[in-house]
């Protein structure tokens, strides 16, 4: 019998040099840790589990330019100012090219703060030097990583969590949104998990890109904490023999879990042992590295069984990578000025943080009628990693993975940055944080969707 004509399986993979590495960026007990605008307290009393920062690196030659992927769990930026201190000292020092590294936050909202300009506010003073920190420790996890770099592969498969639900509530008895647990509408519950593979076998990293809010632990909570990540983390490392795991912050603009904004730590552990053993369960179904499924031959018994086998292949070195600026509209926006103005004249305490974040980001934009915002679109093998920093509804990644069904398709909010939320045009027409919260004018979703499409499949066609 011919049996060319069946399709082979495969997990999606890369094969290049690849290395690994994980720094510990805990910051100190004191730091200012106001992320909440009902909080009541404003520094951090105590650690729940380290932060961490994990590096990993990607190149087909060792004379290559490589591409660096950087995870840390820290929360959002406030300033642009920081966050570009932080990255182009690390471009700076390593002499890397914009193209080249996405520094991707969980987005834990348990964090400390990273804005210099909170350095007046008690704990303040531990800021800046915490952001030298997080930028040495970057800097050092790089070059950890490519002196440990090998011939690798990284293979991905999909998996399933439903932890995540939808946050988009209608309040009852008016058309005000309010951000928690909307029983009522689907959540997309899609895990991607990549496992790196040395040519022993070997499993040297993981990478779990999933989405859902880390908004677990809320204003009664005085602990810095990378919230369910944290206890994700350990579960997937002890069971990959202390192979670092780098979390990739989803599309998550619209999900989170159903019970959130709490200050029980249990619950934040409870939710990563949920993801954990569900990033497990996806490692356990993968094929091992470099091997594929093909059609063996029909074996006649009470049944015609179709019998397969596992047969080796070499999977693919492709890298490229695209960087592209999308420019946005913007909403009719207040002057930075009078924002300023209204700040310093509010004295209601939850009033005054909204519109401190308001002012950051009518800063980061400028007084126009447009933003240009960065978009990274990297071909690994045949996966792609899709980096932007703001927050994307879930319909982002989605759409992509739907359009892009061959390819494994990892999508990462906060990256590089961060400015506001993505909502999809629908939300528009409610009063909703999302809405609110963001520069961005209606429609800006379906633009993002529509220019990382084009650009994937100008990747694909070269």
């Amino acid at each position: 019998m011919n049996n060319s004509g069946y399709t082979k399986h495969r997990n999606p993979s890369f094969l290049g040099l690849i290395g690994v590495s994980k720094e510990d960026i805990t910051p100190p007990v004191g730091i200012y840790a106001r992320n909440w605008g009902a909080a009541l307290h404003d520094v951090a009393v105590g650690i729940h589990k380290p932060l961490v920062l994990v590096c990993i690196t990607f190149q087909t030659k060792k004379d290559e330019k490589p591409l660096v992927l950087i995870s840390a769990d820290l929360g959002w930026w406030k300033s642009a100012d920081d966050e570009l201190f932080v990255r182009n000292g690390i471009l700076k020092t390593l002499g890397l090219e914009p193209w080249q590294l996405m520094i991707c936050l969980s987005h834990t909202h348990a964090g400390p703060s990273l804005s210099s300009e909170d350095r007046i506010k008690q704990g303040g003073e531990f800021i800046e030097p915490y952001l030298l920190k997080i930028q040495q420790s970057a800097i050092n996890s790089i070059k950890c990583a490519l002196s440990a770099a090998v011939l690798g592969t990284l293979s991905w498969l999909y998996g399933k969590c439903g932890l995540a639900t939808n946050r988009d509530l209608r309040e009852l008895g008016n058309n005000r949104m309010i951000v928690g647990f909307n029983s009522e509408k689907d959540a997309d519950d899609t895990l991607l998990v990549g496992r790196i593979s040395d040519q022993n076998g070997r499993v040297i990293g993981t990478i779990v890109n999933y989405a859902r809010h880390p908004t677990t632990l809320a204003w009664d909570s005085k602990l810095i904490s990378p919230d369910y990540i944290g206890a994700m983390r350990e579960i997937v490392e002890a069971k990959m023999h202390n192979a670092p795991c780098l979390f990739l912050q989803g599309a998550s603009g619209d999900l989170a879990p159903a019970e959130q904004y709490i200050g029980d730590v249990r619950i934040a552990d409870t939710y990563g042992r949920q993801v954990g053993y569900a990033v497990l369960a996806t490692l356990e179904a993968m094929l091992p590295p470099n091997t594929e499924l093909i059609f063996d031959k029909v074996v006649e018994s009470g049944a015609s069984v179709a019998v397969w086998k596992q047969s080796p292949y070499i999977p693919s070195t492709t890298l490229s990578i695209e960087m592209i600026d999308v420019e946005f509209p913007l909403k009719p926006l207040p002057s930075f000025s009078n924002i300023q103005k209204e700040w310093k004249e509010c004295k209601d305490r939850v009033l005054k943080e909204r519109l401190w974040r308001k002012l950051n980001i009518r800063k980061a934009v400028g007084d126009k009628d447009h933003a240009r915002v960065p978009l990274w679109v990297w071909r690994l093998g045949d996966s792609f990693l899709i980096g932007q920093p703001n927050e994307a509804y879930s319909d982002y990644q989605i759409e992509l993975r739907r359009y892009f069904g061959k390819y494994a398709v990892g999508v990462i909010n906060v990256v590089n940055g961060y400015l506001g939320y993505l909502p999809d045009s629908g939300m528009y027409d409610n009063d909703a944080y999302s809405v609110w919260q963001t520069p961005f004018e209606k429609g800006s979703l379906e633009l993002l969707i529509k220019t990382t499409k084009d650009h994937m499949q100008k990747i694909i066609k070269v």
